[in-house]
């Protein structure tokens, strides 16, 4: 538990000082939108390129891995899509806010999943935490549009916004392309690789930094009953199907330690910009996010301790 707790914080002190800086030495909200459109589409593409490149996957039980991640996004995804209406009305869920509510339960933050994985397991982790990128990036954002297209409020634009939205992802090319090259083997100057590595190592404290500047504080006086649900999902009961799933699968160390990882994360900043530009719940959904952010810091060493211990 001790070297999971070095791990998880020193990046949520990352995060805590990105929320100071944003109510003291940077408080205009137009710097941390340039820094979150720079880390959105070079930074992190970057990071996402470079990390899957290098992953050594011979040694990561990739299958499996990716069995339990989307097994257990699939499971949820399909319970709250069959639960829909139900739901709606035990939460007072407009439509746009059922987008929110289901992007909060399913979506990762990979920032924060990379930063923990290769504090806890070094290169190891972070090839395992690849294989979650790779399998999980496309698949959640397609989700995410997809639900955002049928419930968002923007109607007949929905359509066309779908299919921007997933032209332009910059994770989906990203891991298309690292994908392509790891399996393929094609070779890449060692200077390309050299500058996409420092543009990446940069991406994990801004984006950090942007992901503590974006808490809503203020939100958290009352948080609803939605915000809880999808926090109560996202936080532990994703983790736990994930976990499941994959000791089922016969995971075990690393591989098992960096699924929980990478299921246990708050839910994906990048959703707020999704849910604005697609006529979601951006309010509920910065909500859910600030409460997850906060929570996180209990429940990840909780989750990450216990399959550590087994």
């Amino acid at each position: 538990m001790e070297a999971v707790l070095g791990a998880l914080v020193p990046v949520f002190l990352v995060i805590a000082l990105g929320a100071v800086l944003k109510r003291g030495l940077l408080p205009e909200s137009s710097h941390w939108i340039a820094l979150e459109r720079l880390t959105y589409f070079v930074l992190f593409p970057a990071l996402l390129v470079v990390s899957i490149v290098r992953a050594e996957l011979g040694k990561v039980a990739v299958m499996e891995v990716s069995a339990a991640l989307l097994g257990s996004i699939a499971l949820f995804a399909l319970a709250l899509t069959l639960a829909r209406r139900p739901l709606s009305r035990w939460l007072e869920l407009s439509s746009p806010s059922y987008t929110s509510v289901f992007q909060g339960a399913l979506r990762w933050n990979t920032y924060i999943a990379l930063a923990v994985s290769g504090a806890i397991a070094g290169p190891a982790g972070l090839a395992v935490a690849a294989v979650g990128l790779t399998v999980m990036i496309p698949v959640l954002n397609a989700l995410s549009v997809m639900v955002l297209a049928r419930h968002g409020e923007n109607g007949s634009n929905s359509k066309r916004l779908m299919f921007l939205q997933l032209v332009r992802n910059p994770f989906i090319w990203s891991c298309v392309a690292g994908g392509l090259i790891n399996a393929l083997h094609i070779p890449i100057p060692p200077v390309i690789v050299t500058f996409a590595d420092v543009l990446g190592r940069a991406s994990l404290a801004l984006g950090l930094l942007v992901v503590g500047a974006g808490l809503r504080l203020g939100d958290l006086r009352r948080p609803r009953v939605a915000t809880w649900f999808a926090s109560f999902i996202k936080l532990l009961a994703l983790p736990a199907a994930a976990v499941t799933i994959g000791w089922a699968l016969k995971l075990h160390e690393v591989d098992l330690l960096i699924v929980a990882v990478a299921s246990a994360v708050p839910s994906a900043p990048n959703g707020y910009v999704l849910a604005r530009q697609m006529g979601g719940d951006a309010p509920l959904l910065a909500e859910i996010l600030t409460l997850q952010t906060l929570l996180a810091a209990l429940t990840m060493p909780l989750v990450i301790g216990l399959v550590a211990y087994l």
